[in-house]
């Protein structure tokens, strides 16, 4: 399902560039690409942006205000999707906290069921005391099946990962390589609400107690054409953290508004 208005007015577009620019000052750390897909059977551009309101628990009990924009460019083989990520949070109620990530993917059609896929991703997360962690990865994604109702897709990739801890903890500097299994599917039980899930398995290759779970699911309650009401619930497990100190198990739960053209 696919939120289109039939027309951008003047307020909206320079609304669009002003979060998209905010979006290029920072680097999150699970990023749901298949909420961000757009299906067409012609060469388009399109976008949206978002905006959230969030409360955390970590280590900290954070309250976020964030904002997200994505460009995508998709032909009959090609698909170019690029993500902006911007969190402004404060923590205990004073402590201002940015984090984020930007990720460009590529998808390539093979055949009807099968496209090759690749991406680069970096990201910024002072609470898990990362400095920077730096992705490049490649691999096929298949479509298991797809109707009006629903879409289930499994994807399997091969990544190489750049770790850097924050100043805190010198000298740590990871440079690994992971597999990443996914499983998306997306339903769409009436034409207004929309239900989307995607969940990660990433060990690292040579050492498979290294592992990291993710899972992001949102649900779209669409207002208007271009306007959708989500919320949005993330998991994340690291079997391996950058330090003791932090957790091992993340969540989020994410309530917001979500606009697309």
């Amino acid at each position: 399902m696919v939120f289109l208005p039939s027309k951008l007015d003047t307020f909206m577009r320079k609304l669009f560039i002003i979060l998209f620019f905010l979006g290029s000052l920072s680097q999150a750390q699970v990023i749901n690409v298949e909420t961000l897909r757009k299906s067409s059977d012609t060469t388009k551009w399109t976008g949206s942006v978002s905006l959230d309101i969030s409360l955390i628990k970590n280590t900290n009990d954070i309250f976020r205000i964030a904002n997200k924009a994505h460009i995508q460019y998709k032909d009959s083989m090609n698909l170019w999707l690029f993500v902006n990520d911007l969190n402004l949070q404060k923590i205990e109620g004073n402590s201002l906290v940015n984090r984020g990530t930007q990720h460009l993917r590529y998808n390539r059609k093979i055949s009807k069921k099968v496209k090759w896929e690749a991406f680069i991703q970096s990201q910024y997360d002072a609470i898990s005391d990362i400095n920077l962690r730096a992705l490049v990865g490649t691999g096929p994604r298949f479509k298991l099946s797809e109707n009006d109702n629903y879409k289930f897709y499994l994807g399997t990739l091969v990544m190489y990962e750049y770790e850097k801890a924050s100043e805190g903890i010198p000298d740590r500097l990871q440079q690994d390589v992971r597999g990443s299994t996914y499983l998306s599917f997306s339903i769409y039980p009436t034409e207004t609400i929309s239900i989307i899930s995607t969940s990660y398995y990433q060990p690292r290759v040579d050492k498979f107690k290294d592992y990291r779970i993710s899972s992001n699911t949102s649900l779209l309650f669409k207002i208007l054409d271009d306007l959708a009401f989500k919320t949005t619930f993330n998991y994340f497990f690291d079997a391996v953290p950058v330090s003791d100190a932090i957790p091992k198990t993340q969540y989020e739960l994410t309530n917001g508004l979500l606009y697309t053209f």
